[in-house]
């Protein structure tokens, strides 16, 4: 009990004070730190550091797809937003704007990157030119900005990084498809590297992207039954193609405007993890995106010889592909088994004169709190499998919440109940906005994505056919 008394003064209780426990938690692991502008967060080593494994993983996946990453200016001219209607209402309450440089006031005001379509459709529809130019298929890694009025680390800040692709085609037919073909490259990296079940959909005409005919999210549910869009990927149609004259000659001589599409996730992704996997020790991070996967924990490391089998352990480790450190430094082990776990290592190995003796590591994985003992000399099969197997245990244990914790509703005291359970509910929905609105008012639930099929009868508020089934929760 002493041990868990020392958690619960570091960290605020999980199940009674979640937005305290996730403050605590970013801030006492190291992750970020807040920045001297209010709404802003500086991202420490540590929290970058599990981005870089993000990236990375996004970044090959999106190279096999095709795909090549550029870079667009940070600033956009005002007059660009203002091009498509729709983008820049949707947008205006979050821009930020510069008037002033160089000591002098601009003859046009320009905007920090909230996204953007505006800036990349100019370009493209400098480089379009003929069929032969598409598809045109970029991605670019950047910060964007975003004044928003209630902030909180990595979740919703006014600067987060992110990646942005955006495409544009000869047909609408391809761009829906890639439109789809990314949603579905995002939910297998949500299961493959975050270890996190997601639901996948279209959004509602109210929950869209400004200025997309389409957008499709991915939904993952946190451990207090809210959900967190996790990424998303939109259906432009030809509504930017024909703001910034994206058009190309096709085979048949006739000149046509083109189709675009675009999709991205950010820095969110780091909140995901921590909300979807933490419990009341700190952090439990997937071993794919982990900093350190394994740490080495010198037992009586004064002893003879102890330091030494440690440190060729790291290196047989090192040269396996596992990220390990060692920890040799003058603190107590039951204080490094206390930071390591907060930090949420998946693995632990604890090694003394009497493991050194019997030939076997103490493995303590991070995921079930629990210890068990390996053979020394085939370490780096047993920490390899020990890591496949907390990935494999995390994703079961998240989807296992999920599917549990997704409970349908016939009426709105149904979906009230449903939602103050802490759970996502299943409901049917007529299309109306005025019967979205109604839920959003009586219980603080948006339509997070629409079901691939309608299977309810009637709607949730008017009791009319229903014409989607849509999953509604409360989201961050």
């Amino acid at each position: 009990m002493a041990k868990n008394e020392q958690f619960v003064s570091q960290i605020a209780d999980i199940e009674t004070d979640f937005p305290q426990w996730y403050t605590d938690v970013v801030l006492k692991t190291k992750l970020v730190d807040y920045g001297p502008v209010k709404g802003t967060m500086v991202i420490r080593p540590y929290g970058y550091a599990i981005w870089e494994n993000i990236q990375r993983e996004l970044d090959a996946r999106f190279k096999a797809a095709g795909v090549e990453n550029a870079y667009f200016p940070l600033l956009i001219p005002m007059s660009f937003m203002t091009k498509e209607a729709e983008h820049v209402e949707g947008f205006a309450p979050e821009v930020a704007v510069v008037t002033h440089a160089g000591g002098a006031k601009l003859e046009e005001p320009l905007v920090v990157r909230p996204t953007s379509e505006t800036i990349i459709g100019h370009m493209m529809g400098k480089w379009v030119e003929s069929w032969r130019d598409l598809p045109l298929r970029m991605n670019q890694w950047c910060n964007v900005m975003r004044w928003e009025k209630t902030t909180r680390p990595f979740l919703r800040t006014s600067e987060f990084l992110w990646q942005e692709g955006h495409s544009v085609y000869t047909s609408g037919e391809e761009a829906e498809t890639e439109t789809l073909n990314m949603l579905r490259l995002y939910e297998e990296f949500a299961k493959n590297v975050l270890c996190m079940p997601v639901l996948t959909g279209r959004k509602t005409e109210k929950e869209k992207f400004a200025g997309a005919v389409a957008t499709y999210g991915m939904e993952a549910m946190m451990h207090d039954g809210k959900s967190l869009q996790s990424g998303t990927t939109h259906y432009m149609g030809q509504n930017f193609a024909k703001a910034f004259n994206v058009r190309f000659t096709d085979k048949d001589g006739t000149l046509k405007y083109g189709y675009t599409m675009s999709y991205g996730v950010s820095t969110r992704l780091i909140g995901a993890i921590i909300m979807t996997h933490g419990d009341q020790r700190g952090l439990v991070l997937p071993p794919p995106v982990s900093p350190v996967q394994a740490v080495i924990v010198p037992i009586a490391q004064k002893k003879e010889g102890v330091l030494e089998a440690c440190n060729a352990l790291l290196e047989r480790l090192k040269r396996a592909g596992v990220r390990v450190t060692l920890d040799d430094s003058d603190n107590s082990p039951g204080w490094k088994f206390n930071e390591w776990e907060m930090k949420g290592v998946p693995l632990r190995i604890e090694l003394g004169p009497r493991d050194i003796e019997g030939g076997v590591m103490t493995v303590f994985r991070r995921d079930t709190c629990e210890k068990d003992v390996s053979s020394l000399s085939d370490a780096e099969n047993a920490v390899t499998e020990l890591l496949r197997a907390v990935s494999e245990n995390l994703y079961a244990r998240a989807e296992k919440r999920m599917r549990e914790r997704i409970v349908p509703a016939e009426t709105l005291g149904q979906l009230l109940d449903g939602v103050n359970g802490g759970n996502f509910v299943r409901a049917g929905w007529c299309g109306c906005r005025a019967c979205e609105d109604a839920v959003k008012e009586t219980a603080q639930a948006t339509a997070r994505v629409m079901a691939e099929e309608n299977t309810a009868k009637t709607c949730v508020v008017c009791g009319k056919p229903s014409v989607h089934t849509v999953f509604f929760a409360r989201a961050y």
